[in-house]
């Protein structure tokens, strides 16, 4: 062998001794990249009880329960599959029923998911006072946010937001998460 052949070869195996790294690392973190899995994907993927991760999806309207000293159990949905929730703490103040949560925890031996953090997502639609007042201004005001914001059924024209909006999430002892800076 040349000294080129040598020094292409060691290249060359160095590449994919990496290669081979980066799989095993991208392979193993596989089911954290997802920041929640829904009920369908739990129930698709059978995970273990015990085994700890993030569980998001629209609370059922008529299953919330509250209990004794602060016990709360729910369902969460997405459309395809229902998990059943229990949780003891104080809920968000966003927290209600038909609207999006994420919870984290586990599932128990009888397929109850445990959860010991509960964050309550803000409408998607949400928009600071100031975002829509520059909004306006220049004229791409819609009426259809205001209603969208405020949950109305008829377009109000203007979303209200007050000087105490929530970010994007609050963690069910009031911190947020992603805040707006």
């Amino acid at each position: 062998m040349t000294r080129k052949q040598r020094r292409m070869t060691i290249i060359g195996g160095s590449l994919a001794v990496l290669a081979l790294a980066a799989a095993l690392v991208l392979n193993a973190l596989r089911d954290s990249i997802v920041f929640f899995s829904t009920p369908t994907m739990v129930a698709e993927k059978h995970v273990q009880p015990g085994k700890r991760f993030r569980l998001g999806g629209l609370v059922q309207p008529g299953s919330l329960q509250r209990g004794d000293n602060l016990a709360v159990t729910f369902e969460v949905a997405d459309g395809g599959a229902k998990l059943p929730v229990a949780y003891k703490g104080i809920l968000p103040d966003l927290f209600r029923e038909g609207q999006g949560v994420v919870a984290e925890g586990a599932l128990d031996a009888n397929g109850v998911f445990k959860a010991d953090t509960v964050l309550a997502k803000h409408d998607e639609t949400y928009m600071p006072k100031d975002v829509a007042d520059a909004l306006k201004k220049q004229g791409h005001w819609k009426d259809d946010y205001g209603a969208k914001a405020s949950g109305d059924t008829k377009p109000s024209g203007n979303p209200k937001p007050s000087s105490d909006a929530k970010p994007s999430a609050t963690t069910a002892q009031g911190n947020s998460q992603g805040a707006v800076r």
